[in-house]
């Protein structure tokens, strides 16, 4: 059982910055980072291939979070800036041994194959 290792969670006020870090297996293909409240569905934030190529960015994240990939370190980064107090969420990262994939127009959860532990991340 493959468990994905993340970390940079934690608390900060609006307009901050935070940086999730997520190490994965070097078969990973596809990477991508979910969030989820409680009492809602977890939703795909965004996701790109670990060769390169387009990244996929939610709407609501768009111009404010990036999205990279360390081949050397087979990890896989979240820089978010200018977060606001619905940022906060459980931030899980996710990797698949194949295509990233999408499905009217949103992340597919069932096409990762690993996933990490997730990291509180909370705006104020």
């Amino acid at each position: 059982h493959v468990q994905l290792v993340e970390s940079g969670g934690g608390s900060v006020q609006a307009g901050g910055s935070l940086r999730l870090s997520c190490e994965a297996p070097g078969t990973a293909y596809c990477m991508g980072w979910f969030r989820q409240v409680p009492g809602k569905e977890r939703e795909g934030v965004a996701q790109t291939y670990t060769g390169g190529g387009g990244i996929y960015y939610h709407d609501a994240v768009k111009g404010r979070f990036a999205m990279s990939h360390d081949n050397a370190k087979n990890t896989a980064y979240l820089q978010m800036d200018s977060l606001k107090p619905e940022d906060t969420a459980m931030y899980y990262c996710a990797a698949s041994r194949t295509f990233c994939t999408m499905l009217r127009g949103n992340m597919v959860e069932t096409a990762f194959d690993y996933w990490g532990q997730g990291t509180q991340v909370t705006v104020s």
